[in-house]
């Protein structure tokens, strides 16, 4: 059954949206004329109470009135507004799905242990002896075919589950919530962009609830700057030809900085005493880590290359977990995602495929951070003097520079790590409540 629009708007926007009734004002209706002049005249009738209009339908018609002008504004026209906005609102579970995404919420160690499942790692071998064309891509682009099929695993399953949310829809929500409102508005003008040229149409917008589509992936910036006709069928069709998706993948890689030839990271070994405090900090080549005791895991030499290439220190379950060397095209993986997380799982998952090991440093067991300890870890920072940027629950780069900075200010090894006990303390000096 449909749901009344407004009362849907009230459910989901309520809860942050100024509920004060702005509806019209109430007309009093006239008293009657008296009988006599004697007797008092009759009381007057209470005024009719009227049903105000939803401060969070108020807020969406406001900004999608806003929208307009911007989307009107980027050349797209009135009618082909009308045509795909009209009657669209917010889907709850694009907001709700926004505030968990598990590289930015799931314990890292978990994480890698799900992207590398033996099953998947089989899959991703079979495809890699079976698929030709990945080495005619490889030739093309340079990006190897075991990160293709790594993004491929990662992004749908290889191709089994590309998403069937209304890309149009997803990026309305997202834009209205405003969480990441400039990003949303430039995916939606983009997929309606998409829609205008005739190239797909809406049916065929279908993806993740974060925008993303097709078989690798892709926002409507991305397809609409990247994606190509590697099968040469005359369409960049990223939902049906395999071809096409990963070529558009290398495609995105290559633009986004990925280096022929040269690695993604290696693991480390760190010597006793290490300064922490250089973890995401200075990129240098491998050299000058190995002055200051780091060694690679494996023992290997550095190709040259690599011996070449800027390398920055990443430590992503903290000290106690493995740490790696990132080289350049850990940083081109992460304009898929930017997340340091995500980067690894692709990382790790092409060396399995090629054969390789998982880290030889276990992954350290870990519970879940709630976001509400993630969020008062993020205020606590603020208020002990250390700007984390907002208070969104996603420990990212910014969360983590402002930890290694409070760590080392309580002498502390300053891995801008976020464990259960770095928040524990952090409220405590902050003054909340556990």
């Amino acid at each position: 059954m449909a749901m009344d629009r407004r009362v849907f708007l009230v459910l989901l926007l309520a809860g942050c949206a100024d509920t004060s009734p702005q509806g019209p004002l109430t007309v009093i209706s006239p008293a009657p004329p008296p009988p006599a002049p004697s007797p008092p005249p009759p009381t007057m009738p209470a005024p009719t109470p009227q049903t105000p209009v939803p401060a969070g339908e108020l807020a969406f018609d406001t900004w999608m009135q806003d929208f307009r002008g911007r989307a009107l504004a980027a050349g797209l026209s009135p009618d082909l507004l009308n045509r795909e906005l009209s009657g669209v609102i917010p889907d709850p579970r694009v907001i709700s799905l926004d505030t968990r995404q598990p590289e930015f919420s799931k314990p890292v160690g978990d994480y890698i242990r799900g992207v590398s499942s033996e099953d998947r790692v089989t899959v991703g071998r079979n495809k890699r002896e079976q698929l030709a064309f990945l080495l005619e891509i490889e030739a093309r682009y340079g990006v190897p075919r075991d990160i293709l099929l790594a993004v491929w695993a990662m992004e749908s399953a290889f191709g089994q589950l590309q998403g069937n949310f209304d890309v149009v829809r997803s990026m309305v929500s997202l834009a209205a919530d405003g969480r990441r409102r400039a990003w949303a508005e430039g995916e939606l003008i983009a997929a309606l962009k998409l829609i205008d040229s005739g190239e797909v149409t809406r049916a065929q917008l279908k993806g993740s609830w974060a925008g993303a589509m097709g078989q690798t992936q892709f926002i409507p910036t991305s397809f609409r700057a990247t994606a190509v006709d590697f099968d040469g069928d005359g369409r960049r069709d990223i939902w049906g030809s395999d071809a096409d998706a990963l070529a558009s993948a290398a495609n995105l890689l290559t633009r986004g900085g990925w280096k022929r030839n040269v690695g993604w990271a290696k693991e480390v070994i760190l010597p006793p005493g290490f300064d922490y405090s250089v973890t995401e900090g200075p990129r240098e080549v491998p050299a000058w880590w190995e002055a200051r005791g780091v060694r690679r895991a494996d023992g290997l030499p550095w190709t040259a290359q690599d011996a070449a290439s800027p390398a920055m220190l990443i430590l992503p379950a903290g000290a106690a977990g493995p740490a790696f060397l990132a080289l350049p095209n850990h940083f081109a993986i992460r304009t898929y995602n930017n997340s340091t997380s995500y980067a690894l799982g692709i990382g790790l998952l092409a060396d399995r495929f090629a054969g390789g090991a998982a880290p030889i440093t276990p992954w350290p067991v870990e519970t879940p951070l709630s976001m509400s300890d993630r969020m008062a870890a993020q205020i606590a920072l603020a208020r002990v003097g250390f700007n984390p940027g907002p208070a969104d629950g996603v420990i990212g780069a910014g969360t983590r520079r402002a930890l290694r900075a409070w760590q080392q200010s309580q002498q502390l090894p300053s891995d801008g790590y976020l464990s259960n006990d770095m928040v524990a303390r952090l409220k405590a000096q902050a003054g909340i409540s556990p």
